[in-house]
């Protein structure tokens, strides 16, 4: 096997590493309200499940030469953000919102998004998306970097509202042939949900 010691790399390289090994990613298109009302949304594939009593999900946002990015700076400051899954119908919307557009810009317009109000927190999420979670901002933890600046942000997100569109919840359960999720692989890649099986759990 190649063996590889990170520290004798450069950042790109390992982030080459890591984005063509961990794969496929979910993709979490999210929301979020400056202190001046822009709604921003950006997508970001570092992203994952952390609990499920309270249930609570993870975004990392990465930093640009250390400084924070809308979404986390946007999160801190309202406490609460929206996320959403991203599928086959709103792929290239999500894609369209990574555009860099400056902080009193709204992502929504130029990706052809609907905002629609939230239940339970005052950022709206976008209304083209099958699911969609109202978070609280549990916690935030800034981490990576050197000792002057971080290279990321962990946002922790408590989730207080699940959205479903109809067709794809049946009975508690998350119909995935429904929904038709997209991951994210390297580069500019990006995988359909595929060919499903089962394996039973060993007791």
């Amino acid at each position: 096997m190649i063996v590889i010691d990170p520290a004798n790399q450069t950042d790109r390289e390992n982030y080459k590493l890591l984005i063509g090994s961990i794969v496929p990613r979910p993709i979490a298109l999210v929301t979020s309200l400056s202190k001046d009302g822009v709604l921003n949304a950006a997508p970001f594939s570092y992203f994952s499940i952390v609990a499920s009593q309270p249930p609570m999900i993870s975004i990392s946002v990465q930093r640009k030469q250390g400084v924070m990015k809308d979404t986390a700076r946007n999160a801190n400051d309202a406490g609460a953000f929206v996320v959403h899954i991203v599928d086959e119908s709103n792929v290239r919307a999500a894609n369209q919102a990574a555009a860099s557009l400056p902080p009193n810009v709204s992502e929504l317009e130029s990706a052809g998004l609907t905002p629609v109000a939230s239940d339970a927190i005052t950022v709206p999420g976008i209304m083209e998306a099958k699911i969609r979670m109202e978070c609280v901002l549990e916690r935030s933890i800034s981490l990576g970097g050197n000792e002057k600046e971080a290279a990321c942000d962990l946002l922790i997100g408590r989730v207080v509202r699940f959205h479903f569109a109809d067709e794809i919840f049946d009975k508690g359960h998350i119909l995935a042939d429904k929904l038709n999720p997209v991951s994210r692989m390297a580069g500019n890649h990006y995988a359909a949900l595929g060919e499903q099986f089962s394996l039973d759990r060993p007791l």
